[in-house]
Formats: C-alpha cells, structure tokens, sequence
C-alpha cells in the first residue's frame, strides 16, 4: 500500500513529540495514580487492560480501601468520620492525535486523516468518599466543536463475609452495557483498545456492543464472591442525551420500553502466576424506534466468554481472549416503516485475540473477528462504502496492533486492519465496485494522559 505524499513524515513527527513530552517522573492514570500512590502497572498490564488488583480496585468502587481503612481508625481523622473526602479533587485529562491511511480512499474524500486532536477526555476518576467513586469521562470530538458525555461508571461499594468467605458487593449507575465489568472481553473494554474514527467499520453489531453506548441510563448491583463467582444485573432506560426533555424519541433509533435488563455470571480461578475467567452475559430491549409508542423491535443478546492472562519469564504476561454474541430480533416496527423487510432475524459475532505484555512498556497484539446473519435488502440497503449490495452483514477480518509506553502515561501505538469480507462479500460488496480490502486501515495513535 502506498502511503500519500507527506504521510510518511507523520509518524516520526508523532513519536518525536512524544519523546519531547515524556516527563521524569511517571504515574498511572493519573487522578487514580494521585489517589493510590501506584504506578500504572499497579493495576493494569498495560492500559486499559486490568490486572487482578485493577479488577479489586473497580469492584471495590474505585476507592483505595487501604486508605479508607487508616481515615476511619486513626483517631486524629475521628472527627471526619460523617464526611471523607479526598484532599483534592480526582481530575485527569487524556490528549489523542491520530493519522488514518485506507488501502482504497472514501469517494470525494482525502487519504491520510491526521487529527490534532482526535479527541480530548476530561476525567473524575477516583474516590468521592469512603464508599463512593467514579469513572465519569467527557469527551471533546473536534468534528462536533464540543464536549459530550462519555463512559461513565459510578458505583457504591462495601466489603463483607458470606459463608466464612469475602463478598464485595456494590451499586453502579452507568451509561454503557458491560462498562461495569472488570474483564477485558466484553463490548465496552475489550479489543480493539484503539480505533480510527474516520475509517469505514462493518454495518452489522448487536446492540450489546455499543449501539447504546451513552444513549442509555442504566442502574445495577453486582457482587465478587470469593473471589471466584461474580454476579451482576443492571437495567437500563433511554436517556437520549442531546435530545429535548421530556424526550418524544422522534430522532433516536432505540427507545426502551419499560426497562432493558443486562446481565453477568462469570467464574474466575486465580493463582499467583495466572487468572482465568469464563462467563455468560446479555440483555433483552423492546424499542419503539424513533417513536415513544407504537408498533415495537426487540432484541434478545446473549453471550459467552472467556479471557486467561499468565505471567510468564520476567513480568512478560500472555494473554488471551475470547468472546460470541448472539442476537436474535423481532423487527415488527422496522417492518412497518419500511426499514426492514423480514421481521425475524438472527445475528452472530466473534472475536477472539492473543497479546504479549513485554514488560510495562511494549505489547502485541493479533485479533480475529468475524459476523454474520439473516440478510436483508433493506436492513442492510446498498450504499457507496457502507452499504451492502446483497443485504448480507456478514463481515470478517483481522487486526494486529502494536503499541509502547516510553513512560506509562505516553502511549504510541500502530495498527492494522484488515477484511477478508465487508459487508456481505469480498468484492463489490456495495454495489459500487468497492471491495473489502479497500477498508484495509492503518491507523497511527499518540496518546497522552496527566
């Protein structure tokens, strides 16, 4: 693949800025880093992928539990008892710039997107009070000039025995499905942990995988057992942020009716060498598209997944993940708006991956991923570049990415997608005369975080 003039200068424009940035002193993500004293290493591999302590720290509500333990014996902080607060406030900020090539450019459109930024997250992440914690995100998007709400996880915790055994339980209001969980192989932080934002993706996703990212409110319990058995449930209402209140649903794809429950069963078995985690999770939703009432779609998800990390030689860790979705729906209101043209559809993905942590400042990373369904002409209409020309959503693909940390709040980090199908066929799958492997992408990231 050529690269377009000039774009071969970027990548070592980007990597000399990093080097030019790279502080004396490193930390985590920082308003944790501050609150914890730990490095990034203290609770992930590598960023965002969490170690077993990370996944102590989300479940126990993003709250040092060490510290809380000191504020509430230490005689001398006695009178703070009724309200703990942190001495100063969890703040941190995240900086992204990216270049985006494709194999085959976007009609009327450039090659070689270079965004200053991609985008700027501000983040109050961290301990509210001795049970209370967060991880809120908003999110600049240069494309839209403004900030928006983005992941946000709040969550009430507290540790007991059950059965001569530790029970860590706690509520959690969030506005993602699987953003509560604490492994990396469900929708919200599993694989890919970078993408382009400019690169066209396949049509086809169940909506457990983002469909209501930030679109949704959703309120849950969950509980680690032993440090074995974890169980949650969550249910979520439309939220629609950006929209009118009270909101009539009219530009909005899904409005819940009643309530959408997710829920989550994993098992985990843990030595100090190695974890592994298997489990189910899925939700249910009935949706009146672009209306609060009338003739309903519903979906039905359910999933299966696995994820084992081992450390290997020095601190080098292996890990290896996996997950499938199904879906099933009934679309009896898109039927009714001439949006689809069958009513009953069925929906598979797949995706699993290897990755090798070289320490705390390199990792690679191999994914495979791959969908397929019931084929629709006008669920998936024929569209230049996103559209299918035979209604199939069927897409597969791999990904390889590779990325280093020179300090463990600077990250750059290459990656390369490729498809094999796009969007029901291998060639001219839009009816246009593209073919899949013109959506192959190389994507170049530098991303900063204090």
């Amino acid at each position: 693949m050529q690269a377009p003039r000039g774009s071969r200068s970027v990548p070592t424009l980007v990597l000399a800025l990093i080097a030019v940035l790279i502080p004396t002193t490193v930390w985590a993500v920082p308003s944790y880093a501050r609150q914890t004293g730990l490095p990034c290493s203290g609770c992930h591999y590598t960023p965002p992928e969490l170690n077993a302590a990370g996944r102590r720290f989300k479940l126990a509500g993003y709250v040092d539990k060490n510290k809380d333990t000191k504020v509430m014996t230490d005689d001398s902080n006695a009178r703070h008892a009724g309200l703990d607060l942190l001495a100063s406030l969890p703040l941190a900020v995240m900086f992204e710039t990216s270049i985006t090539t494709v194999s085959s450019h976007q009609p009327a459109t450039q090659n070689g997107t270079f965004e200053f930024p991609q985008d700027v997250s501000l983040f109050l992440a961290g301990a509210w009070s001795t049970h209370v914690g967060s991880f809120l995100q908003m999110t600049y998007h240069p494309q839209g000039d403004h900030f928006s709400i983005d992941n946000t996880d709040i969550r009430y915790a507290q540790t007991t025995k059950l059965g001569g055994n530790e029970l860590i339980y706690g509520v959690t209001l969030n506005n993602n499905p699987t953003l509560e969980d604490v492994w990396n192989d469900t929708p919200a932080w599993g694989f890919p942990w970078i993408a382009s934002d400019s690169a066209a993706t396949p049509a086809a996703a169940p909506i457990i995988s983002g469909r209501l990212a930030q679109d949704v409110a959703g309120l849950g319990a969950y509980a680690m057992w032993d440090d074995h058995l974890y169980l949650g449930a969550t249910v979520y209402r439309s939220d629609h942020v950006g929209g009118s209140q009270p909101n009539p649903g009219t530009d909005f794809a899904y409005n819940i009716r009643g309530v959408a429950p997710y829920w989550r069963i994993a098992w985990q078995e843990s030595t100090p060498k190695a974890n592994l985690e298997v489990g189910t999770y899925g939700m249910h939703m009935t949706s009146t598209p672009g209306a609060i009432a009338g003739l309903e779609d519903a979906y039905t998800d359910w999933a299966m997944d696995a994820q084992y990390d081992r450390t290997l030689f020095r601190k080098d860790v292996l890990s290896l993940r996996g997950t499938y979705i199904h879906e099933s729906s009934t679309l009896a209101a898109s039927v009714a708006a001439g949006n689809a043209q069958l009513s009953s559809h069925q929906l598979d993905t797949a995706t699993v991956n290897a990755e090798y942590h070289y320490g705390n400042h390199y990792s690679a990373t191999v994914g495979w991923f791959r969908t397929g369904g019931t084929a629709d002409p006008l669920l998936y209409a024929a569209n230049p570049v996103t559209g299918s020309a035979n209604g199939d959503p069927g897409s597969t693909g791999y990904v390889a990415s590779f990325s280093w940390w020179p300090a463990q709040n600077v990250q750059a980090a290459v990656q390369y997608v490729g498809y094999t199908r796009f969007n029901g066929a291998g060639t001219n799958y839009d009816g246009s005369g593209r073919n899949a492997s013109a959506n192959n992408t190389l994507y170049l990231l530098g991303r900063f975080a204090f």
